[in-house]
């Protein structure tokens, strides 16, 4: 299981102070409880991060449980998707995997008893109209026709809700709680509805089905969680939770508390599952693994890192408000973690033939390049007469102060030779397709002239060995406006460049049968990882982060 640093924060102090009163004596309990109805994402990488995290900390217990209580939008690819995404951000619960409807028959004894007690009763009102009974902000709801049903009378009906009797939306099961209440949460939640779907797990054996406000305080009682932690949205849902727990005399000592902190809100990124499932269902992207998405499956396949994402959760810490959270700081994250971890390469994304004139025809030589200054290693680079460099390292019209090549000009090949761009060759179009360069022959380590001072190095491959290369530049699926916030109509703020595909990009040969998921630093590039689409005939890259952290350089003006 991985190692979180939580830091300090007002859910800790309140565990802290639960522990000091003497409360959940057993031990704390925490739960992660997604709805497997979409793939997860980056904000929901923050609460596993953080529910796990409180679990360790305090010697306790985390489960996963999965909020199965919609089939109609539910499946068991979202199941098997979510078990994979909590196991490759490093955590494990064991042999603790629930499931809400696991409870069913529970909850459905439950609800019985708050009919029994004159808590809950039979609704015949349709949908439309429970909504315009419940009232405003501003004005008090209006009670049901149907609210003050005898006991005996809603036993029944429940029972024959159970039992199939009713078409679906004929009737619901509502808790009797209070019209006039200020918070609208309060007035009469339904908790039952009739719902003929066929259900992942439990198949038709259920015609109807707990609402979450009413699942989800129950299933977090019978599994003995001890605290609740839930975003923010969820707050005014709490005197619910409570309310609940209150009417079916579980202990307050040992019972759980909900407890709400601030959801993950990232620029240039929207993390709300139906937003998501739209640009999959509707082609924006390549599916819901796309690099361009949010989702851990799509943050995976772009190259970022476990422990990155579980470093980015520790940083931005656990909030009672809402803030926007610069994107640059989860890339500073990866970007930090792949500067000590990736093995350096070089590689050229736009390639510029360069014909070495003086360098022998026949002649391949080996030269030594250090793998990563973090932790050491090398590995042999072949060199020959011809290579490939940046088209942007070239300039025929360069300004002064431009210290890459250019006619005349002299740059240093990294771990190689210096050289000198004697001629420039164009097509007939003027188009620049090849430069004729003299070698130094001495100024290799270690030879006569390697210590002549050249303002400019440059990145190469040897053009005989390179190995071609697909890269795929991903770039912010969204444009945000100034402050960092993305249009109401998310579509229109859809980046039309967030995807640059170069498939005529050379490598050098070291990096040959790679696996996917390996991370490399291009030399004056940035951070890549090989795609799951890589073949042993056809290498794909994506880019993970470029070099460039801006993060970094503002927390330092901060």
């Amino acid at each position: 299981m991985a190692e979180l640093n939580l830091a300090p924060n007002f859910i800790q102090n309140i565990i802290e102070e639960d522990l000091k009163e003497g409360k959940y004596s057993s031990g704390i309990h925490t739960r992660f409880p997604p709805e497997p109805n979409g793939y997860l994402h980056v904000g929901h990488a923050k609460s596993i991060c953080l529910n796990f995290g409180l679990a360790e900390r305090n010697r306790g217990l985390c489960n996963l449980r999965f909020d199965d209580t919609n089939p109609t939008k539910e499946d068991t690819e979202y199941v098997d998707s979510i078990q994979e995404d909590i196991k490759w951000l490093g955590f494990s619960w064991g042999d603790r995997k629930f499931y809400a409807s696991d409870y069913f028959g529970k909850l459905y004894e439950f609800a019985e008893k708050l009919i029994c007690k004159g808590l809950a009763y039979v609704d015949d009102l349709s949908a439309e109209e429970i909504r315009a009974y419940r009232g405003t902000l501003t004005e008090p709801g209006k009670e049901s026709p149907y609210r003050n049903r005898g006991v005996e009378e809603n036993l029944d009906l429940f029972r024959r809700m159970k039992a199939g009797e009713f078409p679906d939306g004929a009737k619901v099961l509502r808790a009797k709680i209070d019209m006039a209440s200020p918070n609208i949460v309060m007035r009469d939640t339904v908790i039952y509805r009739i719902a003929r779907a066929e259900h992942h797990r439990t198949g038709n054996e259920w015609c109807i089905y707990p609402m979450y406000d009413f699942a989800h305080p129950l299933s977090d009682a019978i599994e003995g969680i001890t605290h609740s932690v839930c975003t923010l949205e969820f707050e005014d849902h709490r005197p619910f939770y409570d309310w609940l727990l209150d009417a079916l005399d579980f202990d307050v000592n040992t019972r759980p508390r909900q407890i709400e902190f601030a959801r993950l809100n990232l620029t240039n990124t929207v993390t709300s599952k139906r937003k998501l499932r739209q640009l999959v269902e509707e082609g924006y992207v390549r599916g819901w693994d796309d690099p361009r998405m949010p989702t851990i499956c799509g943050l995976r396949r772009r190259g970022y890192t476990p422990a990155s994402i579980r470093k980015f959760c520790e940083e931005i810490g656990v909030a009672k408000g809402n803030s926007l959270v610069d994107v640059a700081m989860l890339e500073h994250c990866v970007r930090d973690d792949l500067n000590e971890n990736a093995d350096r390469v070089m590689a050229v994304l736009r390639p510029l033939k360069v014909v070495l004139t003086n360098y022998p025809e026949d002649r391949t030589e080996y030269l030594l390049a250090d793998n990563n200054p973090m932790h050491g290693g090398s590995r042999f680079v072949p060199f020959s007469r011809e290579i490939f460099i940046e088209q942007e390292d070239f300039m025929e019209d360069a300004p002064k102060k431009f210290f890459r090549l250019k006619p005349g000009g002299e740059v240093r090949l990294k771990h190689a030779y210096i050289i000198k761009c004697e001629e420039v060759v164009k097509d007939e179009k003027g188009n620049v397709v090849e430069l004729r360069c003299s070698c130094d022959m001495d100024s290799k380590s270690g030879g006569p002239t390697s210590g002549r001072k050249i303002k400019g190095t440059i990145h190469w491959v040897d053009a005989k060995t390179a190995l071609k290369a697909e890269v795929r530049l991903y770039d912010y699926l969204l444009e945000t406006d100034a402050d960092g916030n993305v249009p109401a109509d998310f579509l229109d703020g859809l980046n039309k460049g967030s995807l640059e595909v170069l498939e005529d990009a050379w490598i050098e040969p070291s990096v040959k049968l790679t696996a996917a998921g390996t991370h490399y630093q291009f030399l004056r590039t940035g951070y890549f990882v090989v795609d799951p689409d890589t073949t042993p005939d056809h290498l794909v890259f994506n880019r993970v982060v470029g070099l460039r952290d801006s993060w970094a350089k503002a927390a330092q003006k901060g």
